[in-house]
């Protein structure tokens, strides 16, 4: 969703300086009951998108641009719901809820996976992606491991992303914490794979494809994807954007046309050049995702 959850690489952040505004604070008052912000953003022409330059979801590329799934989807509806630019607001993954909050950007468009938990601080909008979780492990996985459960079974050393899902699924399956170490970003965990330091490196599979793609001579290989489960339940990791609790109006406008991309095979079109596949598409809802599991 990140993780959907790292900082700006320096030179990035270098090249941002010229394309992006301060990150000032809109004053949400000025909306009483959220149902103004359609209207605020289409008055004023643009939406502020706070990512966490995590390919591929919301990242900066060589010519200093926003791309990825979640920030081309994001272009496409909104330039449909009569707001044609769109700002990047870059922030840690984990700092994301809080700075949406606070007023720094109107929407979270970073992959975010739908979670009961964050379901009480945010608005998710209908998912545009489902991805199953996977290990990066060295060529051949020496240890064999296929789920969570068997990397507590071993004892293994692993990797996870600040902020990321990953850590809980880990722990609920008996990985001790003190075993689990948080990286910044995708690339620090492929080296601490690649230098021995963890035994493998947890997130969605198809994280894990794109970074091993950009390092094509890493001796490293991605498990068969899996999804996790906790107390015996499915985890289902699916992702979408994030808007404020009371701003359901304009979900409602996203929902309306996300589901049109869909119908029409465009949504797979956009996400096809970042590794999307078929089986990454899903007509889950929100509000089915939403739902704590049974105790």
């Amino acid at each position: 969703m990140a993780s959907r959850r790292l900082l700006l690489q320096a030179t990035a952040a270098g090249a941002l300086s010229f394309v992006l505004p301060g990150c000032t604070r809109v004053d949400l008052s000025a909306e009483p009951d959220g149902g103004t912000l359609l209207d605020r953003l289409r008055q004023d022409g643009e939406v502020r998108i706070g990512f966490a330059n995590e390919a591929p979801y919301s990242f900066i590329n060589s010519d200093a641009e926003l791309t990825g799934e979640a920030a081309e989807v994001a272009k496409v509806v909104f330039r449909r719901l009569g707001v044609p630019r769109l700002t990047p607001i870059p922030s840690e993954f984990g700092s994301l809820i809080a700075g949406l909050k606070v007023g720094l950007f109107d929407v979270i468009g970073a992959g975010m996976s739908i979670l009961p938990k964050r379901c009480k601080q945010v608005l998710f909008t209908d998912p545009d992606f489902i991805a199953p979780a996977a290990f990066l492990v060295p060529k051949g996985n020496p240890r064999g491991i296929k789920t969570f459960a068997e990397v507590a079974q071993q004892n293994l050393r692993l990797g996870v992303l600040i902020g990321a899902v990953e850590k809980e699924y880990a722990m609920a399956n008996g990985v001790a914490e003190n075993r689990i170490t948080a990286y910044q970003n995708q690339p620090s965990g492929l080296e601490a794979v690649n230098t021995g330091r963890e035994d493998a490196f947890a997130l969605t599979s198809i994280s894990l494809r794109d970074v091993l793609g950009k390092n094509p001579g890493a001796p490293l290989e991605v498990t068969t994807p899996f999804v996790p489960e906790v107390d015996g339940k499915p985890q289902l990791t699916s992702g979408g954007f994030a808007f404020l609790p009371d701003q359901a109006n304009i979900v409602a406008a996203f929902n309306k046309e996300l589901a049109a991309l869909r119908t029409s095979g465009e949504l797979l079109r956009i996400l096809q050049p970042f590794g999307f596949t078929e089986a990454e598409m899903t007509d889950m809802k929100a509000r089915d995702l939403c739902k704590a599991p049974e105790a």
